[in-house]
């Protein structure tokens, strides 16, 4: 139910309101307030869909609250009331974030259809951020061990941020599902999230994969084309197993971290890019550095926030989770009824040693799936488990 809050210091002005409201829709609740400070208090101690504020009050001014409000809670639209010697201040505050103003003695209809729009808007604002919080099923984070609740914490304060990460951890513990996690809980979820493997990429193409290269740059450069940095602009951009790029390349990548600007390969014009990166590597960069094989420069530039993923062998608490997990994943993608494991396999499967981390934990229980019996049990995991 939408719940409306009018400020206005003239009574009969609020009663006049307040009966328009409530007649137009019995789900509307409309809440009273006699002043801007009264207003503002009631506003930092509830949430409401919409505010009608009156410009001119004494105490606290409608432009004062506007400004307030606009502070601690942003997303609840303010519709200003005006007087008639109050037009300019009144279209003064739309430029600071008022939804909309409606003039005294108000027109019926533009104040309804401004309500309605204004409570439409507030329902939108709310699905988005709602929907910006949820992971798409596809990079979902399994488990409830401390060490994935500290790493959760993390992104839910990171990702509504422009900052840096740098994401470390043995191969196969889920490293790519953390970069995942910052951009899709970002503001920039809806923009491009590009992955670079720097590992699978030859060191001499690292530079045009990365940057681009325009037509002649090299040999087989026979026609311009645009990097991955142009490519993830106003998105992310994730370099995974940032330990194995080249010296040369991470000389181009410190640049464009120090200025939002990259070079295409044999270009001469720079080119301005906004984008946030993310890196990951399974290598000790601070050894890598010591024996002169990573920028230093380059790794304080990354690591403004550090995300450590734990092995799958210190996190065993979680291995039921991801068992069951994996199972109903792989059961939808190959349109089988989900097999149960018994309690004596999962146990088995806890008690392994998980040298290829979670993505050795999933194929095991792929091939449980497809060898096992109706059943998970201990034997199949004694028989089919075999590493």
């Amino acid at each position: 139910m939408p719940k409306i809050l009018i400020i206005e210091d003239e009574a009969a002005i609020r009663r006049v309101l307040g009966k328009i409201l409530t007649e137009e829709s019995n789900t509307y609740t409309v809440e009273e307030a006699e002043d801007g400070l009264a207003g503002l208090e009631k506003i930092k101690n509830e949430d409401y869909d919409l505010v009608l504020c009156d410009i001119k009050m004494p105490k606290m001014d409608g432009v004062e609250v506007l400004e307030a409000v606009k502070k601690i809670k942003p997303e609840t639209p303010m519709v200003m009331i005006s007087g008639h010697g109050d037009l300019e201040t009144a279209i003064q505050t739309m430029r600071l974030g008022a939804y909309d103003y409606i003039s005294k003695p108000p027109d019926l209809n533009r104040l309804l259809n401004t309500v309605r729009n204004a409570l439409d808007r507030k329902t939108l604002v709310t699905e988005n951020k709602m929907l910006k919080k949820k992971v798409s099923k596809n990079y979902e984070m399994v488990g409830n061990s401390s060490a994935i609740g500290h790493i959760k914490d993390i992104i839910e304060k990171v990702a509504p941020t422009d900052a840096r990460v740098l994401i470390t951890g043995p191969n196969g513990t889920g490293k790519e599902l953390v970069a995942h996690w910052l951009h899709e809980k970002s503001e920039r979820a809806t923009a491009p999230f590009i992955e670079v493997n720097c590992a699978a990429i030859p060191s001499e193409l690292i530079e045009s994969e990365l940057f681009g290269h325009v037509k002649g740059a090299f040999t087989s450069a026979v026609k311009d084309r645009a990097g991955k940095f142009e490519a993830a602009d106003k998105g992310t951009i994730f370099l995974d197993e940032i330990g194995d790029m080249s010296l040369p390349a991470q000389a181009k990548v410190l640049r464009a971290l120090q200025e939002n600007m990259i070079q295409r390969v044999g270009a001469e014009k720079d080119i301005k890019v906004d984008v946030r990166v993310v890196a990951a590597t399974n290598k000790d960069l601070k050894k890598e550095i010591e024996e002169g094989r990573f920028r230093e420069d380059l790794y304080h530039r990354l690591a403004v926030i550090l995300i450590k993923v734990p092995a799958l062998n210190d996190r065993r608490d979680d291995i039921p989770l991801l068992v069951n997990h994996f199972a109903e994943k792989i059961s939808a993608e190959q349109g089988t009824a989900q097999k149960k494991f018994t309690d004596d396999a999962v146990k088995l499967l806890q008690e392994y040693d998980w040298t290829g981390n979670i993505r050795e934990l999933r194929n095991v229980v792929e091939r449980l799936i497809i060898l096992g019996g109706a059943e998970i049990s201990e034997t199949d995991v004694k028989l089919f488990a075999s590493k």
